[in-house]
């Protein structure tokens, strides 16, 4: 039961209390302090924290309501088209968008590519990453779009290449995805900007902020998701220097990668 639907007289019950002590308690003005342990008697009754009764904060959560309110450990699941990311997309609308991949942006792979990495999943077709990843492009066309997605060089590089993560993947389908992004980050600027950045200089584990709602880190099975406006503020810092850090703007970006053809 909370604060707002509990009378005095059942709190000063519920606490082993005179109705005179509670009422001191509550009181406005200069009330006379509680000891300790009537203090969190009262709090615990009310479900709300210490210092909120004490006037020491603004926020009447416990630190256990706080943490789970401002952070929380979500499972992933292990596919690409997971429902968690579109609904996340929906609370943000409005908002910019920065994106941190684990391997390419999937809102830029081609069919190709969903296909090459769904050889390993069995719970998901992918067909159905295909029409998620649809889905989530069409933000890039709305009105108003703002997406920014800082991308690791190497891994494009690695592409072009045919080396490492995208080792089987044929020299077309490699070629056709870099063609791809150049030309949707070309057509799409400035709704879309995608910087790359060197992993040798600087490191980030996958991350999506959802504009000042929310900020979700990608660990493989789980996500870490943030809402408490620190946490979502310092992962929000740490894109802006991925950015500032990025050795290719978001206007050569995609001749940059066109370049990249000529490694494969």
């Amino acid at each position: 039961m909370s604060h707002g639907d509990m009378s005095r007289a059942k709190l000063a019950r519920i606490c082993g209390a005179d109705r005179s002590t509670i009422a001191q308690l509550l009181g406005e003005g200069d009330a006379r302090l509680p000891n300790a342990h009537l203090a969190a008697e009262c709090a615990s009754a009310l479900s709300v924290s210490v210092d909120w009764l004490l006037g020491l904060s603004e926020r009447s959560e416990t630190a256990a309501d706080l943490l789970d309110s401002s952070f929380r450990v979500t499972e992933a699941e292990r596919s690409f088209a997971d429902v968690r990311i579109d609904e996340w997309h929906l609370e943000a609308a409005g908002y910019k968008i920065r994106h941190v991949p684990a391997t390419l942006p999937d809102i830029l792979k081609t069919d190709a590519v969903f296909e090459f990495e769904y050889a390993a999943f069995r719970e998901r077709t992918p067909d159905q990453a295909i029409s998620a990843m649809r889905s989530r492009a069409d933000w890039l066309r709305r009105p108003g779009s703002d997406y920014e997605i800082c991308c690791s060089r190497e891994l494009v590089e690695s592409l072009a290449r045919g080396e490492g993560y995208w080792r089987g993947l044929p020299k077309a389908a490699r070629e056709e995805q870099i063609i791809h992004m150049a030309r949707c980050c070309r057509d799409l600027y400035p709704s879309l900007r995608l910087y790359l950045y060197d992993t040798k200089v600087v490191f980030s584990a996958p991350v999506t902020i959802f504009g000042p709602l929310l900020a979700v880190v990608y660990i493989g099975a789980h996500y870490m998701v943030f809402r408490e406006s620190r946490q979502i503020r310092a992962l929000t810092d740490h894109f802006d220097q991925l950015v500032r850090d990025s050795d290719t703007d978001a206007r050569s970006v995609a001749s940059v990668m066109e370049a990249m053809l000529a490694f494969s």
